[in-house]
């Protein structure tokens, strides 16, 4: 097929990689988590930690948008679709919490600056109050098309950890890396969902490229910030700082994303036949959770008061 005939066509999903969705019950137990999780290496750890502070009040937004888009959905096997999105994320957004009073008890709390994410999803990207009929559907569909442009980093970020195994060879703590890794599999398993939903409803291109826009440059201006927010209160640091020299190098060893994959996704999200089916293993998405400690360890524990 010729490159003009596939631009034609838009999006095409990869079928087979596509997967049921549900929530999974898991159980972690941070009790003998250290500080540095990523051990002599207090920059990785809290640039991965940054995570703990976006996702809860990111994912409940998620959560919160979908449920009004519900109503819209003309397509049944879409809708099943979110519905286990919703559910998942839901999970998502109160294990990360669980692990902010662990922080808070190794004289780490992250409350000044979660509450400023807390703010921009609750108020910046809240519901606003708007006329009824187009006012009020394009901010539905301005918020859809962030989230897809949103899971488009997070699927990343998911494949990426699932295959980190630098952070294995460097000792990093296994509780932590099973919630990643958790939820990085789950994030590739519904790659695909955020777009779908965001095709059915609107679709336009421009649409999609000017929120992506919007939600990189966030992302890159949050991410920096909370890893500077983490190394300058870290009570066994010094003179903690963050850098993007650090950030690039810690990619050229492995230990976190390279800056080339990161710029590399930029065209591929932009491509007009680009899909998220066609990046990312749901095989090895779903492999994983049938072994996460975590998801066992919730399994056994409710065939055991059933």
């Amino acid at each position: 097929m010729s490159n003009k005939q596939a631009t034609a066509r838009g999006p095409q999903p990869v079928e087979t990689e596509r997967i049921a969705l549900k929530a999974r019950k898991v159980s972690f137990s941070w009790e003998d988590t250290p500080l540095h999780w990523v051990p002599g290496d207090p920059f990785t750890t809290h640039t991965i930690n940054v995570l703990h502070l976006l996702l809860p009040a990111g994912e409940r937004w998620f959560v919160h948008v979908y449920k009004q888009v519900l109503p819209y959905i003309r397509d049944e096997r879409l809708r099943e679709d979110v519905i286990g999105f919703i559910g998942q994320e839901a999970m998502h957004s109160q294990a990360h919490d669980e692990v902010l009073p662990h922080l808070r008890e190794l004289g780490l709390d992250p409350t000044p600056y979660t509450a400023q994410v807390d703010w921009m999803f609750e108020k910046l990207l809240g519901d606003r109050t708007l006329p009824p009929g187009r006012a009020t559907r394009w901010w539905l569909k301005e918020r859809v098309a962030l989230i897809a442009a949103i899971e488009h980093y997070t699927a990343f970020l998911g494949d990426w950890v699932l295959n980190a195994e630098e952070l294995d060879r460097r000792g990093a703590d296994p509780v932590m890396l099973d919630l990643l890794r958790w939820h990085g599999a789950e994030e590739v398993e519904h790659r695909s969902v955020a777009f779908d939903l965001f095709q059915h409803i609107d679709g336009g291109y421009r649409r999609r490229a000017r929120t992506w826009a919007t939600a990189f440059a966030t992302l890159v201006f949050l991410w920096q910030r909370g890893a500077r927010f983490f190394m300058e209160n870290d009570p066994t640091l010094i003179d903690g700082r963050a850098s993007f020299r650090d950030f690039h190098l810690r990619g050229r060893q492995g230990l976190l994303p390279s800056t080339g994959a990161m710029l590399r996704s930029v065209p591929a999200y932009l491509s007009r036949t680009y899909h998220p089916s066609q990046e990312g293993s749901t095989e090895q998405a779903v492999a994983y959770l049938a072994s996460s400690p975590a998801a066992v360890a919730a399994v056994t524990a409710e065939q055991g008061t059933a």
